[in-house]
């Protein structure tokens, strides 16, 4: 939920106006709305080149992965870890656009370790695989914008470990 979001709610639920700290707190979350804005628009231009990228990183790091009984064994299970890694990305910019990890959460962590406890993916393969998005991510954005984007990748990432 975004910042303008969460002190509509708040107020409302406490039948006032929001308070100068909440507004402090709008002001500032619009400020920087044209960087949130310009990082998602680069991270969702470029899923191809970041997923391709972010997957070469893991099979070099974890080549286990790919090897017989690994995982991601074979071209459909490789499909499916390519397709989490664009979902995971999307996931990152839904944080981005709004200044918030709850959109994270809510749409895409609650019950994702449950699904991948069940399907045998191993946890801690999931984590690395989200550090290795978020390197190939941050790679194609500005220090400042890359500040900005990476927590959101690594709230995901301690989520499954």
């Amino acid at each position: 939920m975004s910042v303008v979001s969460q002190v509509i709610l708040k107020a409302d639920d406490e039948l006032r106006y929001p308070s100068s700290g909440e507004l402090k707190g709008v002001a500032d979350f619009f400020k920087t709305g044209e960087q949130r804005v310009r990082i998602a628009g680069t991270l969702a231009e470029n899923e191809k080149k970041i997923v391709e990228e972010a997957s070469k990183r893991l099979w070099q790091k974890r080549p286990d992965f790919i090897q017989p009984g690994g995982n991601a064994y074979g071209q459909r299970q490789r499909a499916q870890c390519l397709r989490d890694y664009g979902w995971y990305l999307r996931l990152a910019t839904y944080g981005v656009l709004a200044g918030d990890k709850e959109p994270i959460e809510t749409i895409g962590l609650i019950g994702a370790r449950e699904m991948y406890n069940s399907l045998g993916v191993p946890l801690p393969g999931m984590a690395e695989a989200i550090r290795c998005l978020k390197e190939a991510s941050l790679a194609l954005l500005s220090d400042d914008d890359a500040a900005e984007a990476a927590p959101y990748f690594d709230y995901m990432a301690q989520a499954m470990s």
